[in-house]
């Protein structure tokens, strides 16, 4: 049967910004305690006091692998070009064996452009190619026979140069999404390879993206 304590350490574990909050003792432990009750009672079946909640909140240590940030901060200053790509069009299609046929095409045009934005993302049932928005129309004459599940225009990207051996460094991507979060950011898409990670987001606030991850650095 579990504890208080493991139904706190189980919340927080899957709730990184309260855990990190907590961490930094930025956070009322009274108001948290409070918040927590319903959810703890019903995980344990069984009503329990605040003060109990309050007790597991002070007595909780984050794992050593997570609070030791030293490593995160090192590859974040080691970060190399920050590059911006503006006037991107997304479109997201279903898979199919001619959505393949049809990529190759467009794959034959890129080539011949290299000055282009171009990035591909397969999931098992869809499929997102993102392009510049100059190309739109190209794109749509390639996949005229695909069945498209949705397309965006106004996007721009941000693209980083990561250091080597970065998919070492546990909570790297971590540190990205989450200043993005708290500057209300929403990410449209993201295209990662080994030493290069690209975020996609709307137009309208790719300045204020930009200068949250270039503020990484610092």
């Amino acid at each position: 049967m579990k504890t208080i304590v493991q139904c706190v350490e189980e919340i927080l574990v899957n709730q990184s910004f309260l855990e990190e909050a907590l961490e930094r003792k930025i956070i009322n432990y009274s108001a948290l305690a409070e918040e927590l009750r319903e959810p703890i009672s019903e995980m344990l079946r069984k009503p329990v006091k605040v003060g109990a909640i309050m007790m597991a909140l002070r007595r909780y240590q984050t794992p050593s692998h997570v609070k030791s940030t030293s490593h995160v901060k090192k590859a974040l200053r080691q970060m190399g070009d920050i590059t911006l790509r503006s006037n991107l069009y997304a479109f997201t299609f279903k898979n199919s064996v001619s959505l393949i046929e049809s990529h190759s095409l467009l794959l034959d045009y890129v080539a011949s452009n290299p000055h282009l934005f171009y990035a591909f993302t397969r999931g098992l049932v869809e499929s997102n190619i993102m392009i510049s928005g100059s190309e739109k129309e190209k794109a749509d004459k390639i996949f005229k026979n695909e069945i498209i599940l949705s397309r965006r225009g106004n996007l721009s990207a941000i693209s980083v140069q990561l250091p080597q051996n970065n998919y070492k460094i546990a909570g790297l991507y971590y540190q990205f999404f989450k200043h993005l979060a708290w500057n209300g950011i929403a990410v449209y898409e993201v295209v990662s390879t080994s030493n290069e990670i690209t975020i996609l987001v709307e137009d309208s606030v790719i300045e204020k993206a930009f200068s949250v991850i270039k503020s990484l650095k610092n």
